[in-house]
């Protein structure tokens, strides 16, 4: 791919990294060993995505929804969420990547919602990469939590509901400096995109791979962007 022509590459992905039990089970491992593995891919993936110069990258970590998964799975996944934070401050710093949070961060365990902060505010003047975790996050959360701060302000009387279009709704949203998303990859071969980033998505291209995201890697990656290039976005207008 040519990667130097960058009015082919997203300006915005985001990827739902899913598959991690089904890859772990499938090897006869627990599915917390596909939780391990899928962190260390994040890694690589968030460098690889560095190196191809797109500028905003958002994982899809953990929704709204996964808390109804086993109470030792959840457990396990604050633990990894928890340990990566601090692990990973010196590559944030080393590759000038700025780390922004979507979702409902006051659910989240323990003291894991003020190491999040803590380390977004850490690197909020890097200026390369923009890397979003959505974790606690739902699309529909996140509109109804838009919604709710909307209609505060009205009844406090500083916003005029005449004033509400779709930009001003952006800028309630969780991550509003944050572009719409060009380009979701979803790696295991579902196709859906589960609540994710649905304001954010509305013109977003889909791109599944049959492979689960412990497995996924640069070449993957490089794949979905190819299938992006040769797509023709028209926004809902006619092909040019």
């Amino acid at each position: 791919m040519n990667v130097g022509n960058v009015t082919k590459l997203p300006q915005h992905l985001a990827i739902i990294m899913d598959g991690n039990g089904r890859w772990a089970q499938q090897r006869g491992l627990p599915r917390i060993a596909g939780h391990q593995e899928g962190f260390k891919r994040a890694k690589e993936i968030v460098e690889a995505v560095g190196k191809q110069g797109i500028p905003y990258l958002s994982l899809f970590v953990f929704s709204t929804e996964n808390w109804k998964r086993p109470n030792d799975e959840v457990a396990y996944l604050m633990k990894l969420l928890n340990q990566s934070v601090r692990n990973e401050f010196r590559t944030l710093m080393d590759n000038d990547v700025k780390l922004v949070l979507s979702g409902r961060l006051q659910g989240l365990p323990g003291n894991l919602e003020y190491e999040l902060t803590q380390l977004a505010r850490e690197t909020e003047d890097n200026s390369g990469l923009v890397l979003n975790l959505a974790i606690n996050y739902g699309g529909r959360s996140e509109i109804v939590d838009a919604v709710k701060k909307i209609s505060q302000h009205v009844l406090e009387g500083k916003l005029d509901p005449d004033q509400i279009d779709e930009a001003l709704f952006s800028q309630y949203l969780y991550t509003p400096e944050l572009p719409p998303v060009d380009l979701i990859v979803r790696p295991s071969g579902e196709k859906r995109i589960s609540n994710f980033m649905l304001w954010q998505g509305a013109y977003a291209e889909l791109v599944t791979l049959d492979t689960y995201w412990p497995s996924f890697t640069e070449q993957h990656l490089e794949q979905a962007l190819e299938e992006y290039a040769r797509r023709e976005r028209r926004f809902g207008g006619l092909a040019q």
